[in-house]
């Protein structure tokens, strides 16, 4: 459960929650509108990721390693409840691979991506059908704001296999990190 302090007795629980809405084209997952309310945490952010990867992972919904920019902004025409959306800005490999210097437009609150399961190489050899993913929170080294991120894996039942979140990512020590970080650079 969210919390949030109210300015004096403490913590008290976040009455809205965080929801997602997938929007694909040609049966391709092609981004999700982030609904409710904004994640304010890295924990937030991390079961934000937990949502998209058991999305990601529904047969079919996700081809190959995907990255999506997350936008602050909306469609016109999205629901009121809408608060901002993550796109997809292209594979990693294959067809449709992200272009360096060409992906993102300004700085983004947070880089995903995900890996259907055909691309993942799953941490429990009894869950062969998980997808996983990351999360990248970029910071300002240069100002003290460390890096932050997410690491989730999934099956499209629900099932988490694991999940994990951290401060103070040093970017290169992952591969999802690594090439986020790369595309954030660019």
């Amino acid at each position: 459960m969210s919390t949030q302090s109210d300015g004096g007795s403490g913590p008290r629980p976040r009455t809205e929650s965080i929801g997602l809405t997938p929007f694909h084209q040609s049966g391709q997952l092609k981004g999700m509108l982030i609904c409710g309310r904004w994640p304010d945490t890295t924990l937030e952010w991390t079961q934000t990721l937990v949502a998209s990867v058991r999305i990601a992972c529904r047969p079919g919904f996700l081809r190959s390693t995907t990255v999506f920019g997350v936008l602050e902004d909306c469609p016109e025409d999205s629901g009121p409840d809408v608060v901002g959306m993550m796109v997809a800005i292209g594979s990693v490999i294959g067809d449709g691979v992200v272009k360096a210097g060409r992906a993102l437009s300004g700085h983004p609150p947070a880089l995903v991506m995900l890996h259907p399961p055909s691309h993942t190489r799953p941490s429990l050899p009894e869950c062969p059908e998980v997808g996983s993913g990351c999360v990248l929170l970029p910071g300002l080294p240069e100002l003290g704001l460390e890096h932050r991120a997410g690491w989730a894996e999934a099956e499209a039942d629900g099932t988490i296999i694991t999940m994990r979140n951290q401060t103070g990512v040093d970017p290169n020590a992952d591969p999802d990190t690594a090439v986020l970080a790369m595309l954030l650079a660019s």
